[in-house]
């Protein structure tokens, strides 16, 4: 069959996003498919967001058998056999619009651009011979905003076997990218509060100087640097896999995500616990408190307590960590069934 991945991406940044294309890409090719992968750049700027959209509205893909698209805002593309990976909407118009992130005023302006972009949006999703979504939580945001309903279909990592449980050190790792919806400063201002020598390690790359520059801040404030690894750089994944093996447990905290990360998974996979909080939104599809891992106020004492938890209670923190990794398969997350459903 004849393939074409399309999604948008942000120039010079790097994330999951990207992951999902290129490892969708790779299976497919392993499979015996001809694949395409198309990214057209996108930014949330409201005065050149529907010039953006054009540009997928008018690309001709009708060489191609299937068309899948992912990022937003690649399901305007038009296609008989168009089918969407949904992973997100424009957030700032959708559920960031009440929230301190939306980064522009509520006026009617940006409340017509609004509407207008949920109106097109809706209807080119109901284009789709099918849609899946990333998350429990990104189907009922499809159902809400755009009355559109949608499958769940967890992303796997590619070639999972990679990582390891190679032993538990007394540090918490979290790799993501540093912006400030990730909330690596709620771990930084938790650790003054921990009762053990517990330590942690940030890596990750950010869009900006300013976040990065913020948690260093904190890391001085409270005399942390011999107890926090802040590396503000991209993470390769062999790095990844080095840290997830030995680390006590992975930690996630981002405010409502719209999906389980990778964060998440990565660390199942290494038979590692994961922490996160009450609000982290698709993360709390995965990690149930005392199974997976450990759900925390998003509070620094409580996520303090919760630390000192994993690092007191060795053997507990390992039973988490290996129920972590039997829930992928209680879950059936895998590419034979991401496949089997995209191609259906």
């Amino acid at each position: 069959m004849k393939i074409a991945l399309c999604s948008s991406f942000v120039p010079f940044v790097n994330g999951g996003y990207r992951n999902i294309v290129e490892w969708l890409e790779s299976t497919l090719l392993e499979a015996g498919h001809e694949v395409e992968r198309i990214y057209l750049p996108e930014v949330d700027s409201p005065q050149l967001l529907f010039k953006q959209m054009g540009a997928f509205r008018f690309i001709d893909l009708s060489a191609a058998d299937r068309v899948i698209c992912f990022r937003p805002q690649s399901h305007l593309i038009s296609h008989p056999n168009k089918v969407v990976w949904f992973i997100h909407h424009l957030r700032s118009f959708y559920d960031l619009w009440d929230s301190d992130y939306r980064g522009f005023t509520d006026d009617a302006q940006h409340r017509g651009i609004r509407d207008a972009l949920r109106a097109v949006d809706t209807a080119a999703l109901d284009e789709a011979r099918a849609v899946f979504s990333n998350s429990e939580v990104m189907t009922e945001r499809l159902r809400k905003f755009n009355g559109i309903e949608s499958e769940t279909l967890f992303p796997p990592v590619r070639k999972p076997e990679r990582f390891v449980h190679r032993g538990m050190n007394d540090e918490i790792v979290c790799i993501c990218r540093l912006e400030h919806h990730k909330r690596q400063h709620l771990l930084i201002e938790a650790l003054p509060y921990c009762a053990t020598p517990v330590k942690l390690r940030l890596a990750g790359l950010s869009s900006s100087e300013a976040y990065p520059a913020e948690l260093n801040a904190l890391i001085e404030l409270h005399g942390l640097a011999s107890r926090v690894t802040l590396e503000h750089r991209w993470i390769s994944e062999e790095e990844k896999e080095q840290y997830l093996a030995d680390c006590l447990a992975a930690a996630y905290l981002p405010l409502d995500e719209d999906s389980y990360g990778y964060p998440v998974i990565e660390a199942a996979h290494a038979a590692k616990p994961i922490v996160t909080t009450t609000d982290s939104g698709g993360p709390l599809e995965f990690v149930r408190d005392g199974r997976e891992g450990l759900v925390s106020d998003p509070d620094p004492r409580a996520l303090a307590s919760v630390i000192d938890r994993l690092f007191a209670e060795r053997s507990e923190a390992a039973r988490m960590g290996a129920t972590a990794r039997a829930r992928i398969g209680d879950l059936d997350i895998s590419w034979t069934r991401v496949v089997e459903r995209l191609l259906a």
